[in-house]
């Protein structure tokens, strides 16, 4: 019985040889499998089907352009040149599974199995980039207003994104954050920190580059901060110089020497705007007067002292 089947395989593979018999893809690719045949077989009707055996294999299409409606993905290439052409576009994770392909004879086909398995496309590592323009960047940042960092990978099917807080003694994820895109701003930037982005799908994950957070001024609403990505320009905040604070206590007597030609005086019970020749003429008589009261002050002490000696 075995030296039956053994007969009965190479019988096969000498009418019918395909360049594949398992096939690995990954979701949306798209393959050709080529298929050799005996010349007797130039006119016989070629198919592929899908089944886990000979006998239930359902018919997805054949050399006579007749093709399921729900299978148009697959196709055969027949040039009655004693090759045949599978053409498999799109595939998708439903497509893993045994194929066949045939050729109607009397009697017995001759058929060939291929098995397919289709996986996702394994997800590259990702990328970190802000949503604003990178020269808006500084602006963002240090005075307080919110930034969004994407995480996206280039390449990979079905992928599911999550962020990660980092520190020294272990990597606590945002359960909040399990998005490609992460928001910082004044309520969450308490302190210095360290985030990153893990891609994943069902067979690979891939971990972007750390994403760090200085915080420069802790508050509510105003504060201020930096963010580093890799491979983006680091950047510096050039905070303003802080007012001084208005104090309820005595202001100081002194005065620029604009104040003092701008102050009024109350004259008649108006305040006037003091005219500066005026305050300087009067000045000036003032020096005068003063000094030639005292200098007849002198003199006539000097006319009495004489007259005493006398």
């Amino acid at each position: 019985m075995k030296i039956l089947g053994l007969m009965f395989f190479i019988t096969v593979s000498v009418q019918l040889q395909c360049d594949r018999r398992q096939i690995k893809a990954t979701i949306g690719e798209e393959l050709t499998m080529a298929c050799s045949y005996d010349q007797m077989y130039r006119y016989n009707k070629k198919y592929w089907c899908r089944g886990s055996s000979r006998r239930t294999c359902d018919v997805l299409s054949d050399s006579d352009n007749i093709v399921k409606t729900e299978s148009k993905r697959f196709r055969i290439l027949h040039y009655k040149s004693r090759r045949l052409f599978v053409e498999i576009r799109a595939l998708r994770l439903e497509d893993t599974g045994v194929y066949w392909v045939g050729i109607e004879k009397p009697y017995a086909d001759i058929m060939v199995s291929v098995d397919m398995e289709v996986t996702q496309v394994p997800v590259s590592k990702p990328d970190l980039w802000p949503l604003v323009p990178l020269g808006d960047l500084r602006a963002h940042t240090c005075w307080g207003r919110p930034v969004t960092v994407r995480c996206s990978c280039t390449r990979g099917s079905s992928v599911g994104y999550a962020w990660y807080q980092h520190s020294q003694r272990q990597n606590t994820p945002l359960l909040s954050l399990a998005e490609s895109d992460l928001r910082l701003d004044c309520a969450n930037v308490e302190g210095d920190s360290h985030f990153y982005c893990r891609a994943n799908n069902t067979i690979s994950s891939q971990t972007s580059s750390s994403l760090s957070v200085e915080v420069l001024v802790v508050a509510v609403v105003n504060c201020s901060y930096v963010i580093h990505i890799q491979d983006y320009p680091r950047y510096q905040c050039a905070l303003p110089t802080p007012t001084p604070p208005v104090t309820d206590g005595p202001q100081s007597t002194q005065m620029t020497r604009s104040e003092v030609m701008h102050q009024t005086v109350n004259i008649n019970g108006t305040d006037q705007p003091i005219d500066s020749s005026t305050w300087m003429g009067f000045s000036l008589w003032y020096t005068v007067l003063r000094w030639t009261l005292l200098a007849v002050l002198m003199a006539c002490l000097c006319v009495t002292r004489i007259v005493h000696l006398k």
